[in-house]
């Protein structure tokens, strides 16, 4: 027999990613967190974490219980809500790319407050890595992310491609050309933004060609990123849908990456549901911008 108390410890580790953190979240002492996973261990008759010093991990058991857990607590939860009377509020929990133009975000909360009967939404911003991980661990529902597989793209819900191009300043002498080649940057300080999904090609892109510019600012917020290219202080590499005022978007020559935007569902979800829900439906509708295509 499983116990309830059992599975939420289960989802404890899983959530805060190792067992001290758990124990506080559960309010018990982390012997006493211990001792009930491992007697849900022996119940199951399978090891549910790979225990390290640096981080827990879940084994193939435990990740083919998640799924299940989450679904039994929120059963808990429901059956608790329906005994005292009160309804239910349900909430989605978007997980959002730290490479998102933030006024993407904007259009689709602006939208939501439109709606009075919506959903509760929590964004969890992250990384491309960052996301998948809550994917798999259901700690999100659904998330805005990079479509890499053709076979993840089937099940998800295609929003955006996109390619990339150069940021400049608007009165930069380079702003108002067609298109740049890497030579014509080779004297261009450039600003680094340390959380581009490729920052690696971008890096051997110019390197191939001869160019190791002068990087006067590294960063991790593309609004910090923006703001120091509309200062003159360099030129940077961004995803086309970063359009701000005081930015001039210049193709660069020879430059052919792009992504494909969408949302990916969390194992434990319906994704049929989710792909045609309010949320998903209010951030489709936010998407599509200048420089973009949408994806059917």
């Amino acid at each position: 027999m499983i116990d309830r108390y059992h599975l939420r410890y289960f989802l404890a580790v899983v959530d805060t990613g190792n067992f001290s953190r758990a124990a506080a979240a559960c309010n018990v002492s982390q012997p006493t967190l211990s001792v009930g996973i491992a007697k849900l261990e022996r119940g199951l008759g399978r090891a549910l974490f790979h225990r390290t010093n640096r981080r827990v991990e879940l084994t193939e058991a435990g990740a083919g219980l998640l799924a299940h857990a989450r679904a039994i607590e929120a059963g808990f939860a429901a059956a608790e809500r329906e005994a005292a009377g009160t309804v239910p509020v349900r909430t989605t929990r978007l997980g959002v790319l730290a490479t998102t133009p933030r006024r993407w975000i904007e259009a689709f909360l602006a939208r939501r407050r439109t709606d009075p009967g919506a959903e509760r939404v929590e964004i969890v911003e992250g990384s491309e890595r960052d996301l998948r991980a809550r994917l798999s661990r259901g700690r999100i529902d659904m998330a805005l992310t990079i479509l890499r597989d053709p076979a993840e793209r089937a099940a998800a819900r295609p929003l955006l491609s996109e390619g990339y191009s150069l940021a400049l300043g608007a009165s930069h002498p380079l702003a108002g050309r067609g298109a740049l080649t890497a030579e014509d940057l080779v004297h261009e300080p450039m600003i680094v933004r340390r959380h581009c999904e490729l920052l690696s090609e971008t890096s051997r892109f110019f390197t191939a060609r001869g160019i190791r510019p002068f990087f006067p600012a590294r960063t991790t917020s593309d609004d910090m990123a923006l703001a120091y290219v509309r200062a003159g202080l360099g030129i940077t590499v961004m995803p086309d849908g970063f359009r701000e005022a005081g930015v001039a978007r210049v193709p660069l020559a020879d430059f052919a990456f792009r992504r494909e935007l969408g949302l990916v569902f969390a194992p434990h979800a319906d994704a049929r549901a989710l792909g045609t829900d309010p949320v998903a439906d209010a951030l489709a509708e936010a998407i599509p911008a200048p420089g973009g295509e949408p994806l059917s």
